[in-house]
């Protein structure tokens, strides 16, 4: 289950107001989390494109709140994914938000930030050798 509901915006008022006026900002976070930190810092200059220009930029941003449903095992509700972010997209972006920052990944300090927060030391995590070499 989702940790927040769809409308449970002012929960995080700060990021409220951000994706209110700014959501490219607020997917861009959310793509860099999803992304593992592959995200290229051109996205968001694509969804300014995408949502002001273009108007479609809601069905882009559609496509990360599959992700996330598939990395967490969420629920497709109150609707689709497509239909959520179409007529709550500011909705769904701060739910998302919400989402990854309840489960230990904050949006807010990037990919970067949450893998240093997580290991402080810089240590790196032991590797495990491919293949079979016994």
């Amino acid at each position: 289950m989702w940790t927040s509901g769809l409308y449970d915006c002012c929960e995080d008022i700060p990021n409220c107001f951000l994706t209110c006026f700014c959501p490219c900002v607020t997917f861009g976070r959310i793509a860099e989390i999803v992304d593992r930190g592959k995200t290229s810092r051109r996205l968001g200059a694509l969804m300014v494109v995408a949502m002001s220009h273009i108007g479609c930029g809601w069905y882009y941003a559609s496509k990360y709140r599959l992700k996330i449903r598939q990395e967490f095992s969420l629920p497709e509700e109150p609707c689709s994914d497509a239909l959520i972010h179409c007529f709550c997209c500011g909705c769904a972006l701060c739910q998302e938000h919400r989402e990854l920052k309840s489960r230990g990944l904050d949006p807010s300090l990037g990919w970067q930030g949450n893998v240093a927060g997580h290991n402080p030391q810089g240590n790196t995590p032991p590797t495990v050798a491919t293949g079979m070499d016994r």
